[in-house]
């Protein structure tokens, strides 16, 4: 493998600044963020050319460079490790799940970050392992926001698909009072995604428990329902949460 891949990577990145993208990067996060300032489109084109140069490597070495990159802390670089990770998922094996806690428990630190790894690289390992989903049930009692959101947003692809139901169900029981808004929105965005085919069992959730919902997640959750289930939903005889 290329030794300097990393530092490379890091200079094509520096070199693909723009100031425009650096200066608005801020606006969408509450927290302080760390940002080069590149299009997302600039950055996934360095990712894919990146990985051809080590597509032949072991998952050991790949995982080992995404460590590298998450260390920076920067977005772009988290990007493209989780861009890496994903492309190697055809290798996953059980305990690669650790390693991806290990991942959002320490690196992870804004939506975007937590989004990207977990929508896809652990999303598809749960698909590919499914008792795992347990773990992502531990997830819900953490003290660390984005491992709460973590819990939603990895079951978002498969939920779109129909699967998971009972446990989209139980995670959003357990994050039902949360009050981080970041986490109501991810198991919002979670029942949203599986009301695409689940529509009636999901609407039946929102009204068994949009008493005790805060108005962030069941406004996700509705989204996509048509018309009239929506202003059902949002008929006023249930109590207001911030």
């Amino acid at each position: 493998m290329e030794p300097n891949i990393i530092l490379r990577i890091r200079e094509d990145l520096t070199f693909n600044v723009d100031e425009k993208t650096k200066a608005s990067s801020s606006r969408f996060f509450k927290e302080e963020v760390r940002c080069y300032g590149i299009k997302t489109a600039i950055v996934g084109r360095i990712a894919k050319n990146y990985f051809n140069e080590i597509e032949s490597e072991s998952k050991k070495e790949i995982f080992a460079l995404c460590e590298e990159l998450f260390r920076s802390d920067y977005c772009e670089e988290a990007y493209i490790a989780a861009e890496w990770a994903y492309q190697v998922r055809n290798d996953y094996s059980e305990d690669d799940f650790f390693t991806f806690e290990r991942w959002v428990e320490n690196y992870i630190n804004n939506w975007a970050k937590c989004d990207t790894l977990c929508n896809h690289s652990v999303g598809y390992f749960i698909e590919k392992f499914p008792k795992y989903v347990e773990n992502l049930k531990a997830w819900t009692q953490s003290d660390n926001r984005w491992v709460r959101r973590a819990a939603t947003v990895t079951l978002i692809l498969p939920a779109r698909k129909g699967n998971f139901l009972n446990e989209v169900f139980e995670i959003s029981d357990l994050l039902l009072k949360d009050k981080d808004d970041l986490v109501q929105k991810g198991y919002g965005w979670m029942l949203k995604e599986a009301s695409k085919l689940h529509r009636q069992e999901v609407f039946e959730y929102v009204m068994n428990n949009k008493k005790e919902m805060p108005r962030t997640a069941l406004r996700y959750a509705i989204e996509k329902m048509p018309e009239d289930l929506r202003a059902k939903a949002m008929e006023k005889n249930w109590k207001k949460r911030s």
